[in-house]
């Protein structure tokens, strides 16, 4: 069996064309990256909409931009993405932010101590899921989302093995009391 070598995979512009191909059909959309958003679809030389948005953008530079991808794209019904601050290797704190029924949300930001990051974006995703399927209210469904990611930090593997949604939500409401 051989193995996949980096230079058949795509490049990152390769990648942002094919995915941006594909924004007609989402409904929810997990992350800015990668997809263009031209300012001018006839004129590309205008540039992106994203470009010159810092990493760690404010809360209005996220909401230009989500309402940018909205008007191109109407059929979004949520845009979700989180934002990493690294203090140092081992401490690092998550926000979100995500776009829903017409409004720009900003999570709760959460410190921590990380044991394993891989799967981090995986948990918060299934955590954003899970909340918009049994209901929440859309800054619960933000909290639950980053609160879900913030805990998978703290597990060792790849997933999030945390089925106790209480734990999850106790997090996200910052309630750190024990309960026997």
């Amino acid at each position: 069996m051989t193995g996949t070598t980096r230079s058949t995979l795509w490049t990152w512009d390769e990648a942002r064309d094919f995915c941006t191909k594909c924004l007609p059909c989402v409904d929810v959309l997990l992350g800015i990256e990668p997809y263009h958003l031209w300012k001018d679809e006839n004129d590309r030389s205008k540039g992106d909409w994203k470009d010159g948005v810092p990493l760690q953008p404010s809360y209005e530079q996220q909401d230009e931009v989500f309402q940018r991808f909205v008007e191109r794209y109407p059929n979004l019904r949520c845009i979700a993405r989180h934002v990493r601050y690294a203090h140092t290797g081992s401490e690092n704190s998550l926000m979100a932010y995500m776009w829903y029924q017409g409004h720009t949300f900003e999570s709760k930001l959460f410190t921590f101590n990380i044991l394993d990051r891989v799967g981090g974006g995986d948990a918060f995703a299934s955590g954003l899921i899970y909340a918009m399927m049994n209901g929440y209210k859309p800054m619960d469904m933000v909290n639950f989302a980053v609160a879900s990611s913030v805990i998978k930090h703290t597990i060792h593997g790849d997933g999030n093995i945390t089925d106790d949604a209480e734990s999850i939500r106790n997090l996200m409401n910052m309630n750190y009391d024990i309960k026997r």
